[in-house]
């Protein structure tokens, strides 16, 4: 090679001057410099999909990724028709759309059924406040076992998962929306709410714990469009909706919750469900009344035409021209939640 000869002349030459091999070396070096190369990273792993995978199988591979389900859940093995077929049936059995998709709904139901079946459940060891934030500030509230996100036994909105308005302008939300989590615990709700990338600024637990996840401030992803979810403050309150989890809240020491029957919304009948404990809604209305003496959301609700609170969409809300305080079903008809919830009746008590 033609560097093995220049290097051979080199040393021949400085033997003659008496200079040492390492100095005709490290001549050379100089003169013809190494080009140092990088070795090359290896590609990352990607998840091995069958190159004859179709569209639901697809979908359920980006779904598994993103919210950290497997095949296993279903009883199936690999995303196959197998576990499109299992999927389907558990759809069926539980009366949902059976279109062997794991979506949002699917999921959290999944989530809460395996959650049922944990045995080593307790209780956070928490610390409580009498106050809430709003964009760094303390402001108050009357209740007493509210837990702020910093604090022990708190809970945190994920990152990038609300519209963050730090450091600009003082947010001044006009609606507040109220949902249920269709989880057991607001600890099982907030991991929810991770795992699909959305927020909400507060939760209630069975026990009427209030926890804030987020300075209201911030924007949270908790009612299903950017412009509602901007112009509002939301909270999850937690409730497992089915009323197959009775004797769960029962083992679990809460007793057992109000049945509700005979609901209708959106011009329909709705099967019994699980209500909300007294507690829960007493907490509620404490927290309405910080976020009412705070922001001045006024206290109004949509109403039909006999001035009771409106069991469908409000058309008004719809178009985020609503001011005040509603359900999520007030949104859209493909929700269901807070039915049953009477905000009229229960805004008369803080008026």
């Amino acid at each position: 090679m033609k560097w093995l000869s220049i290097l051979s002349d080199l040393v021949k030459k400085n033997f003659r001057l008496r200079t040492s091999p390492e100095k005709a070396t490290k001549d050379f070096r100089k003169l013809y410099p190494r080009t140092k190369t990088k070795p090359k990273k290896p590609p990352p792993k990607e998840r091995v999909v069958p190159s004859n995978i179709n569209d639901k199988q697809f979908y359920n591979v980006a779904s598994a990724e993103k919210l950290g389900w497997d095949p296993s859940w279903f009883g199936a093995e690999q995303f196959d028709e197998k576990l499109t077929a299992a999927i389907i049936a558990w759809q069926k059995a539980r009366q949902l759309t059976a279109d062997g998709l794991v979506g949002p709904t699917t999921y959290r139901r999944i989530w809460t059924e395996r959650e049922a079946d944990i045995d080593d459940w307790r209780p956070s060891d928490v610390e409580y406040s009498n106050h809430l934030v709003h964009n760094g500030t303390f402001f108050p509230i009357e209740w007493d076992k509210v837990v702020l996100w910093s604090e022990k036994g708190g809970l945190k909105a994920a990152d990038d998962s609300y519209y963050s308005y730090a450091g600009k302008a003082d947010r001044k939300p006009t609606l507040f929306v109220n949902h249920w989590d269709v989880c057991l615990s607001s600890a099982s709700c907030a991991k929810v709410l991770a795992k699909r990338g959305i927020s909400v600024h507060f939760c209630i637990d069975n026990d009427g714990t209030i926890y804030q996840l987020l300075d209201t401030q911030h924007g949270a992803w908790h009612a299903g469009g950017g412009k509602w979810n901007r112009a509002s403050i939301g909270v999850e309150i937690s409730n497992a909706y089915y009323t197959k989890y009775q004797s769960t809240y029962v083992k679990r020491g809460f007793g057992e919750r109000p049945v509700a029957s005979g609901e209708k919304l959106h011009g329909q009948n709705i099967s019994d469900f699980l209500g909300f404990y007294p507690v829960q809604i007493e907490a509620l209305k404490a927290l309405w009344k910080a976020i009412h003496d705070h922001f001045e959301i006024v206290y109004k609700c949509p109403l039909d035409t006999n001035g009771n609170t409106l069991r469908r969409v409000s058309s008004e809300a719809k178009a985020n021209k609503f001011k005040g305080f509603i359900s999520h079903y007030h949104l859209t008809d493909r929700k269901i939640d807070c039915a049953g919830l009477d905000i009229a009746k229960l805004l008369k008590d803080l008026e």
